[in-house]
Parts: structure tokens; sequence; C-alpha cells
């Protein structure tokens, strides 16, 4: 088995939850604001989505299922094949027109790559690319981006 990694980040949004939840729930359009993500599909199934990251050289695919979801609130997953990773979003909010939103990602590294790479040292670069993300997240609320049905 190879070494299992978490990060958390989070970020505060100057929009009601309801927007943020909206705009996050958007699954597909995810690789607007996170780098390392290259696609997401949604499957038959909607509880069921397909990922490919693509950083550093390196590509991974997986899939992953939606294990809880309160609208609104928070949403956990976990990936059933492919990279094992897990984690959940959640949703509080401030006030009217503000929501802080905290992220949990939890990884496992792949055998291949555990010894190669400090945990302390790909940790750190992780987290400044989730802030990164959930930044480019709170910004594309911000901006009045809207969700197409």
């Amino acid at each position: 088995m190879g070494r299992w990694l978490e990060h958390t980040v989070s970020s505060d949004i100057n929009a009601p939850v309801e927007q943020v939840w909206a705009v996050w729930m958007d699954l597909e359009a995810m690789p607007r604001w996170m780098n390392w993500i290259e696609s997401v599909k949604t499957l038959d199934d909607p509880s069921l989505t397909d990922w490919t990251l693509a950083a550093q050289g390196f590509r991974f695919h997986w899939q992953a299922r939606i294990s809880k979801q309160v609208e609104g609130q928070q949403l956990q997953w976990e990936s059933i094949g492919g990279l094992p990773t897990k984690g959940a979003v959640r949703f509080y909010p401030e006030s009217e027109n503000r929501t802080a939103v905290k992220l949990s990602v939890t990884y496992e590294l792949p055998r291949p790559l555990a010894p190669l790479m400090e945990p302390s040292i790909l940790g750190g670069i992780v987290t400044r690319e989730l802030q990164a993300n959930l930044d480019r997240f709170r910004d594309l609320v911000e901006s009045g981006y809207c969700v197409s049905s």
C-alpha cells in the first residue's frame, strides 16, 4: 500500500449558500477552476463521476461515488476505482450573502511514487494548489457565474 495524505483548505465567499452550492454541484465545470483536473464526467448513475487528473507529468484516472449529500450543507465522496481518494466539502452560511467553504481531500500516494516524494514537501504543494483552486472557485462564484440547466 501507498501512503495516505490529507489536506484541508477553506475560503469565505461573498454569495448565498444556495448559489455556492449550485456552482459546486456543476461537477463537470470543475476543470474551469481546478487546475489539475482535466475532466469530470457524470455517469448514467448521477452519484457516479469519472475523473482525470493531469499534473507534473503524471496522469491519474478514477471514478468516484457521492457517499453523502445534504443539499446546501455537505458533499462527501470516495473513489471506487483508480486513484484511491475521498473527501468532503462543507458549506457554512455565515450570513444571507456570505458562505464559508471547507474542503478536505484525502488520497493514497501511489506506491511507486511514495519513496520518491517527501510527504511534507508534496503535502505543501498539494495544499497550496487546493487553496488556489478554492480561491478560483470563490472568484468564479463572486463573478456571478450561472449554472446551465
